[in-house]
């Protein structure tokens, strides 16, 4: 009995502690009325606001940062809500004592007290540049100049200060795009109020950005969707440029008298006495200059930190405009907008994304979007009858941004994360969209797709794929099988199937495809299950005990000097048993590399105790010998490395990719390495049947290998010019230090009696009033011996840089435009060029496809890498450019005509 009155006499008093710690966590009033806020209209906002008003107003002491800091929230995290949060401002300026008329002269409302605290949030959101934040405040702006609490004066110049940005001289594209956005959508939201002040406004606006949009032609060309190699037109079929679109939509708006489709629930409240209220009056804004790094920058330019280059953005379309919003018009582009701005504010959490996005229905004008399958029927009668499909529309913004050329504004597992998430959701109306979506994209394959776009489709159908069980109608695709071997829908087909084997397994993705997949000659499905190839298992093939030999010191753990040792011997021995024909020191490279993966085969952490267990015999390797004498590095002796590692994993293309990635990481081999071998060496590894390759031409497999070399190469650039600027700051502060303590120098900046030498350093950055003084010592100052490593590191790497770039580019001029005397010259890739030839694409062949694929390819690199070609970009036109002078090729010509747009000079 004793017992059980303890036990529960304890259970009482956890229970005690837990009541203490719940009420540790109460939130305060602040915190609860920030919450309000922030949660405003979560059932319904119409009906919300007002009792939100009232529990501000109960709010005594109202804290008017606390309430402030509530609306920054509110409009830059949840901007479909910004037309209701204006909505609640503007019911904060009325006075509650006499039933809703504007308050006395004398008085400053709530609403205009949280308004100017709210402008200082929004000039802090301006000065560092937080354009996303700044373009969703102007918004917020814009509505409550539409309800007159902002002087529409003070507005107007508000955006006239951003279409300032896009006559700066040497303006960078992603600034004036933001910019121009910024004033563009304010226009859109407030135009009605502004051109009736000022009924030439909206056109001077509307010119800026016409002006500066005409100069982007050249960038438009080389990010469009579709491809067509023949043609300079920038207009796409079923894509949209997200700045040409905004101005279209501005067009279309002033003809209406910009009669726009945004919510505008405080256009019904009673207007304010304007005889006891005054508008507030934005203050005069300047759009700060891009912000420059000034840490770490020397008198080298190489030094600067490389900013990446932005493009125009094209977003594809993937239904009619009666299935989605067409954003060439004003309600197609505010909705879209608005679904862009929740993708990209909720990437931290993708499942809340995709809640508020098949929420997003309740924010619009009511009859925007068909209302859900057994909703009940409305009970007023909609303000629009679009009647758009949401789900098809959540698909196509979802895909159109995470298919943005070259590279989307978020990370492309995120996009896939998200629509699967939508998925889940609502399984029974996102699918079908889902499967309309693939069908829209697998038919564009056939019309000029860009590979990239293509690549990024045929991820985000296996990793869609492997979260619904493999369920897809592959039947459908079986008449695609008498197309081309390289076909882009083959294409397609072929690189799913494998990206769905690395999620999954051989056998399982097998039984998912119809029998007429399986066949070797379908070329779908590898020849085998991933896994490891080794050249000398069989006893029956040549050099099988050498090989075995070799094993059986891994096995044994011997010392790398054991295993050089005994490669010595065995290269003498392989010497009398070869043919003349035969390089031994290639043979002996060659069995020793695969016996190492052979080892390491089993598992990753194999592979890597593999390697780093025997770094120097692999480096011995490297270095063009089989013994520890041999010279730092021989190209032929790395090449026959990267084979080696190609030909062991070459039914399973990415383990070849993570294989080649720790050779560069342990610097057995160089990118420029990777990029050689890549051009040259590819086509020796017998990845399918003969029929799918072609000399000197590249496919997605390829272009991993070199995205995977040039990233490498830059990363470290990037790390080492890090090390560099901090070693650079340490360096200077200690010589300053050391100059102050050499010179006796006191706090104060005074030298003592009888010291005349001194040293007046001004600085020469944004900042000439700060002026140091340093007192001159007679002993020099050390050079500090790891910033002259971090010096002698950065200058090499930067060489490396260089070298794979150049490399890069030389590999695929000598791909698109060979010479005579090419070994394997591929005549198609000028063939192809004409519009004759691409309008007759329905009788190409494998060459055919395979350089319009590799022309692609290289499209991508000149516009992905542009920010580094530009720096090297008089050596790179005089070493691969200069052989085309005076010449009239259609080849040399479309290579010219990419190379100048990446680096600006078209």
């Amino acid at each position: 009995m004793s017992y059980n009155r303890h036990y529960r006499g304890g259970r009482r008093h956890y229970r005690d502690d837990e009541d203490e710690r719940r009420r540790d966590v109460v939130e305060s009033p602040q915190e609860r009325m920030k919450n309000t806020i922030i949660r405003l209209g979560e059932v319904d906002p119409l009906q919300e606001i007002s009792a939100v008003e009232t529990s501000i107003r109960e709010l005594a002491p109202p804290d008017i940062c606390n309430l402030s800091e509530s609306f920054h929230i509110g409009v830059t995290e949840q901007p479909y809500k910004i037309p209701f949060y204006a909505a609640l401002l503007r019911l904060l300026h009325n006075n509650p004592s006499k039933g809703g008329d504007s308050i006395g002269a004398d008085e400053i409302s709530l609403g205009k007290q949280i308004l100017e605290e709210f402008w200082k949030g929004f000039q802090a959101y301006v000065d560092k540049l937080m354009w996303r934040e700044t373009r969703l405040c102007i918004h917020f702006f814009a509505h409550l100049t539409s309800a007159q609490l902002i002087s529409t004066e003070s507005f107007a110049a508000l955006l006239q200060s951003f279409t300032a940005v896009l006559d700066e001289f040497g303006v960078s594209h992603g600034r004036a795009k933001r910019a121009a956005l910024c004033a563009a959508e304010g226009l859109m939201i407030a135009g009605a109020v502004l051109t009736l002040a000022t009924p030439t406004f909206s056109r001077e606006i509307i010119s800026s950005i016409q002006v500066y949009t005409e100069t982007t032609t050249s960038g438009k060309w080389i990010v469009q969707p579709i491809v067509r190699l023949h043609s300079p037109a920038v207009t796409v079929e079923n894509a949209d440029e997200i700045l040409d679109t905004a101005l279209v939509v501005l067009k279309a708006l002033e003809s209406t008298d910009f009669v726009g489709p945004y919510p505008r629930p405080y256009s019904e409240y009673p207007p304010l006495d304007t005889s006891t209220f005054s508008e507030f009056v934005l203050p005069s804004v300047l759009v700060p200059p891009e912000v420059i790094e000034l840490d770490g920058l020397s008198t080298e330019a190489e030094e600067s930190e490389i900013k990446g280059e932005e493009w125009p953005e094209y977003f594809l379309r993937l239904f009619g405009d009666d299935v989605t919003p067409d954003p060439n018009t004003p309600a197609g582009y505010a909705v879209r907008t608005d679904l862009l701005a929740i993708i990209d504010i909720f990437e931290v959490n993708r499942k809340e994304a995709a809640r508020l996005l098949l929420e997003y229905p309740k924010w619009v004008v009511s009859g925007t979007f068909k209302p859900k399958p057994g909703a009940p029927p409305l009970e007023v009668e909609p303000l629009v009858t679009y009647d758009w499909q949401l789900e098809s529309t959540l698909l196509e913004t979802m895909l159109g941004a995470s298919l943005v050329l070259p590279q989307s504004s978020q990370s492309q597992i995120y996009y896939d994360s998200l629509i699967t998430e939508v998925c889940k959701l609502s399984p029974s109306t996102v699918g079908p969209s889902v499967g309309k979506s693939i069908r829209k994209l697998y038919s564009s394959l056939t019309d000029g797709l860009d590979v990239e776009i293509a690549r990024r489709f045929s991820e985000w159908f296996a990793i869609h794929m492997s979260n619904f069980n493999f369920q897809w109608v592959w039947k459908e695709w079986i008449p695609d099988l008498e197309l081309a071997v390289q076909h882009p829908k083959r294409a397609f087909m072929r690189t799913a199937a494998e990206y769905e084997i690395r999620l999954s397994y051989y056998d399982r993705v097998v039984k998912s495809l119809p029998e007429a997949m399986h066949a070797p000659e379908a070329h779908v499905l590898p020849k085998q299950a991933p896994g490891p190839d080794f050249l000398y298992d069989d006893s029956s093939k040549p050099h099988h005990d050498a090989a075995q030999s070799i094993l059986n010191l891994f096995r044994g753990r011997a010392k790398a000097e054991d295993v050089i040792a005994h490669l010595d011997t065995l290269r003498n021995t392989l010497e009398s048993e070869i043919s003349e024909t035969e390089n031994v020191n290639s043979l002996v490279r060659i069995i020793s590399t695969q016996s190492l993966l052979h080892i390491g085969s089993r598992s990753f952490s194999h592979l890597l105790n593999a390697i780093e267990r025997y770094l120097p015999l692999l480096r011995t390797l490297a270095s063009g010998g089989v013994t520890a004498s041999a010279g730092a590095g021989n190209p032929e002796a790395k090449a026959d490395i990267l084979s080696a590692a190609a030909s062991f994993w070459k039914y399973n293309p990415q383990m070849v990719a993570i294989v080649f990635d720790k050779l560069m990481q342990y610097q057995i081999v160089d990118p420029t390495d990777v990029v050689s071998w890549t051009f040259l060496h590819v086509s020796e590894v017998d990845e399918f049947e003969a029929d799918l390759k072609a000399p000197l031409n590249l496919s997605a497999f390829e272009w991993n290998l070199l995205k995977g070399a040039l990233d490498k190469a830059i990363g470290r650039v990037n790390i080492a010019r890090r090390r560099l600027a901090l070693l650079r700051k340490e360096d200077d502060e200690n010589r300053a230090r050391a100059k102050a303590n050499g010179g006796n120098m006191d706090v104060d900046g005074e030298a003592k009696s009888g010291e005349d030498d001194f040293f007046l350093a001004k600085s020469r950055s944004p900042f000439p009033e700060i002026e140091t003084c340093f007192f001159l010592s007679d002993e020099p100052v050390p050079e500090d011996p790891a910033l002259a490593v971090a010096v002698k590191a950065f200058s090499s790497l930067t060489r490396e840089q260089k070298a794979a770039l150049s490399r890069t580019l030389e590999g695929f001029v000598s791909c698109l435009a060979p010479s005579i005397s090419s070994s394997h010259p591929n005549p198609k890739a000028r063939e192809i060029l004409t519009e004759n030839s691409w309008h007759n694409r329905a009788n190409w062949g494998k060459d055919e496809w395979i350089a319009w694929e590799t022309w692609g390819w290289y499209r991508h690199f000149c516009r992905a890498y542009s920010p580094y070609l530009r720096n090297y970009a008089a050596t790179f036109t005089a070493v691969s450019f200069a052989r085309f002078e005076g010449q009239s090729d259609p080849a040399s010509d479309l290579l010219q005509k990419i190379w100048d747009i990446s680096i600006g000079q078209e």
